[in-house]
């Protein structure tokens, strides 16, 4: 437990959410630098007597203790990407629609306005309920602090369901596909580019690998009824060191995004398949997740929200309930691809929506 400070900035969770929202947006907390705005979460979270607060490091976690048959999990990053001239936060109106602009408005403050105003709104919850808000998640994964939580502490994380206040345009996005990086090196022999047939290009047997994978039809795979589609495609290729030298090397790199069916070795086979006959060596690899709509909570909280899941395309930290047994979902106000944009920003309507929709399904 930490001692708010005088300088700590209130956080009023029982008002608007919007107007919540744009006094974290002033809170800058750029990956690395969270401090402040954990102090001022974890100082408004302990104001509420049926909440059990944890802080470890830059992560928060409140919980209720009701003895509840079933706990969810609902998680929030705090940290931002570096500031682009866009904090403070400026509001936009359009048409009858309000806009909040400025740098973590859609990723993600308008989600943890949400958690905030329902962690205290929810004294007595239909599921037991546990909060996190957590730093490190727009930088390297060893540092990412829910990844930490869960080696470290793992028994904050415990749940039947989790949800991921990821911005999604306010709809349900189930579970997360599998990403995988993979590294092909094509050798070559050197040699004088006058004397071409004393060596070997590398370059030019890239051709043929080059061709399987354009000529690949990704599967388009159905995981508890969602279909994720796959993508398998040559992301860089480099070789060669001079304009007048038959290139001796060529370096192609894959990456392989994969339906959450799949472990990790079983996407490995799966590109190997596709390349008979290469080498081919795994540096990078993240399984996916599972969205487990066939839970009950998750049930219901798709006749909270009113609307149909799809499938995330792209890999978040649902990832890592998923290494636990804990089927999750993304659900969050802001379009996902205003993102890190300079121009970001957050509809108010979808910060309200999401909040509607997790009392709803919560009380």
């Amino acid at each position: 437990m930490t001692e708010a400070s005088a300088d700590t900035v209130r956080l009023d969770l029982a008002g608007d959410p919007v107007e919540l929202l744009t006094t974290l947006i002033d809170i800058e907390s750029v990956s690395g630098d969270e401090l402040a705005i954990t102090d001022a979460v974890e100082a408004a979270l302990r104001a509420y007597g049926h909440l059990e607060v944890i802080r470890d490091g830059n992560v928060v976690v409140a919980r209720t203790h009701l003895g509840r048959p079933e706990r969810v999990v609902i998680a929030g990053h705090l940290d931002t990407v570096p500031i682009a001239a866009n904090v403070p936060h400026w509001t936009v109106n359009e048409g009858d629609d309000l806009e909040v602009w400025g740098r973590g408005a859609c990723d993600m403050k308008g989600g943890v306005a949400v958690q905030l105003v329902c962690a205290a709104a929810l004294t007595a919850p239909q599921r037991d309920l546990t909060w996190i808000f957590y730093d490190n998640e727009e930088v390297a994964a060893e540092l990412n602090g829910l990844g930490r939580i869960g080696r470290e502490r793992p028994e904050l994380l415990a749940g039947g369901f989790a949800v991921l206040c990821e911005p999604t345009s306010a709809q349900i996005e189930g579970g997360c596909q599998g990403t995988m990086r993979l590294i092909c090196e094509l050798p070559g022999i050197a040699a004088h580019s006058a004397r071409a047939w004393m060596g070997h290009n590398a370059i030019h047997d890239a051709g043929a690998l080059l061709q399987l994978l354009a000529e690949h039809e990704p599967a388009q795979v159905v995981v508890d009824g969602l279909t994720y589609r796959e993508g398998l495609n040559a992301v860089a290729i480099s070789g060669g060191i001079a304009g007048n030298v038959i290139p001796d090397r060529c370096r192609i790199e894959i990456n392989y995004r994969f339906a959450p069916d799949k472990s990790a070795d079983e996407a490995a086979a799966y590109v190997r398949g596709v390349l008979p006959g290469y080498e081919l060596e795994v540096t990078d690899v993240a399984i996916g997740a599972r969205p487990g709509l066939d839970r009950p909570a998750a049930a219901e909280f798709l006749e909270a929200v009113g609307a149909k899941a799809s499938a995330k395309f792209g890999w978040t930290d649902v990832a890592r309930f998923a290494e636990m047994g804990i089927p999750a979902v993304n659900f969050g106000p802001g379009n996902p691809s205003k993102a890190h944009a300079d121009d970001e920003f957050c509809p108010a309507a979808e910060v309200y929506r999401c909040r509607d929709a997790l009392l709803a399904w919560l009380t």
